[in-house]
């Protein structure tokens, strides 16, 4: 019996039900009335009261743009700004030194495959890697 892939529903079909349910109607109505459990509008009520309506994303990993950048509160100090520009640009760095790090990773391994293909088994012996035979 094959798995069954998860529903996807769109941000606005959720708002569109969440809307209906604050309007009055019954949960279970509305349920079968657009073929989804009542766990699940329990779910999308659940997580629009914590979040309002951008918590009601679809399933995966949200798109790089689509995750709005940080914005300090506006009655902050200019210490308070000054250190949460530091604090964002502590953690750019930091992304970047991690995949500067994977790459000499990487490169590392690559490099020592590379050696171990030429170098030879005995002294005197020929390189494992035959030479072209153009």
């Amino acid at each position: 019996m094959p798995k069954q892939r998860p529903q996807i529903f769109s941000r606005e079909f959720k708002l569109t039900a969440l809307a209906r349910l604050e309007a009055g109607e019954k949960v279970g109505a509305v349920a079968r009335e657009l073929s989804v459990s009542h766990q699940v509008l329990y779910r999308w009520r659940a997580q629009m009261r914590a979040g309002g309506a951008g918590a009601l994303r679809p399933l995966g990993r949200p798109r790089k743009d689509a995750i709005p950048p940080a914005t300090p509160c506006p009655a902050a100090s200019p210490e308070e700004l000054a250190l949460t520009a530091a604090q964002a640009r502590i953690a750019d760095l930091e992304r970047k030194v991690g995949r500067q790090q994977l790459e000499l990773d990487f490169f590392k391994r690559a490099l020592r495959q590379v050696e171990a293909l030429r170098r030879p088994s005995e002294p005197g012996a020929t390189a494992s890697t035959p030479s072209s035979k153009r």
